[in-house]
């Protein structure tokens, strides 16, 4: 493998010298102030040394399939040629390509970290509840209010909240379930996530509702 990877890098700075020849005969009588012999040579051999890179992203594996192979060894250094002759665009489009690849793999760990935060989220309410603590104390769970503190209204939503088959509810399923109108049943969810009996989750469906564990705890005060 190491004298495979000697061999890549004498055929890249080949070309990449040969390269930077070319394009200096070829530009240097147009521009001879600009184009110098060293600057054409760097920059062939800087293009050619990224055509692995350039390779990578378009997922080819011609570079690991050169080895033993003079066939594929051929036209990987043709590629690397290709790539000192145009050293000048494939310098800048390479490096265009790369930022781009960077900004869309920041931008997907963004999203992944965003979807992992609301799926915790989503997610706290069922472990508290499944989980049971070491010890009986009331554990930061704040001071359970006395049945006599909350209203007949928040009680009969606490209770749809506490009930049926789903953990998260929705503001129509818990209208459905008190008959009682999305106004009044807003106010009344509003009125218990302060107090800290529910609480609210922004799931891909939507603003969904849950009872926390200081709600359920007033709950079994009340049956």
């Amino acid at each position: 493998m190491a004298s495979h990877v000697l061999v890549l890098i004498a055929v890249m700075l080949m070309a990449g010298v040969f390269g930077g020849l070319v394009n200096y005969y070829l530009h240097g009588q147009h521009d001879p102030e600009i184009v110098s012999l060293p600057r054409s040579l760097v920059v062939g051999g800087a293009a050619s040394f990224l055509m692995p890179v350039v390779l990578s992203l378009l997922g080819s594996d011609l570079v690991n399939q050169s080895q033993g192979d003079p066939g594929q060894l051929v036209l990987f250094a043709g590629f690397c040629l290709i790539a000192a002759l145009a050293s000048r665009v494939f310098i800048v489009s390479t490096t265009d390509r790369i930022l781009q690849v960077a900004r869309e793999a920041r931008e997907r760990a963004e999203t992944l970290e965003v979807g992992m935060h609301n799926f915790q989220l989503q997610m706290s309410p069922l472990i508290e509840s499944e989980t049971e603590n070491e010890s009986t104390e009331d554990d930061n769970h704040g001071v359970i209010p006395e049945p006599d503190e909350v209203d007949v209204t928040a009680t009969n939503v606490l209770k749809s909240l506490g009930s049926g088959r789903y953990i998260f509810r929705s503001l129509r399923g818990l209208c459905v379930d008190t008959d009682y109108d999305e106004g009044t049943v807003t106010k009344t969810l509003n009125l218990l996530v302060s107090r800290g009996m529910a609480g609210r989750v922004n799931g891909i469906k939507g603003v969904r509702w849950y009872v926390t564990e200081q709600g359920r705890r007033f709950l079994q005060q009340i049956i």
